[in-house]
C-alpha cells in the first residue's frame, strides 16, 4: 500500500512531513476513537513549523479522519465549506 502512494503522489510534495513534530510519535495519537479526547494531538501540532503544509494536504486529499495540521475533520469541514463558499461568490462576481 505504501509503495503504492508513493507512485501516486510526487515524493517532493511530501518533504514537509519529515520536519513535522508528529514523527516519530505514536500515529493513534492523532486517529482518536470516536468522542475521545484531540487536545493531546493538536498539542504536538500547536508549534509545528509544518502546520500549514499538514492541514492543505488533508485539505486537498478529503482526509476525512485524524488530526491534520492540528484541525479535526470537522475543522477542516469548516475550511473547506468556507473556501467553497468564496470560489463560488467570486465566480458569481
Amino acid at each position: 500500500m505504501e509503495r503504492m502512494l508513493r507512485t501516486l503522489i510526487d515524493p517532493a510534495e511530501l518533504v514537509w512531513q519529515e520536519k513535522a513534530n508528529c514523527m516519530g510519535v505514536d500515529p493513534d495519537l492523532f486517529f482518536p476513537e470516536r468522542g475521545a479526547s484531540t487536545r493531546e494531538a493538536k498539542e504536538v501540532c500547536r508549534g509545528c513549523v509544518v502546520r500549514v503544509d499538514c492541514l492543505e494536504y488533508a485539505l486537498a486529499n478529503g482526509e476525512k479522519f485524524g488530526i491534520w495540521g492540528g484541525m479535526s475533520e470537522r475543522e477542516r469541514r469548516r475550511i473547506r465549506r468556507a473556501r467553497a463558499l468564496a470560489r463560488r461568490s467570486g465566480a458569481a462576481s
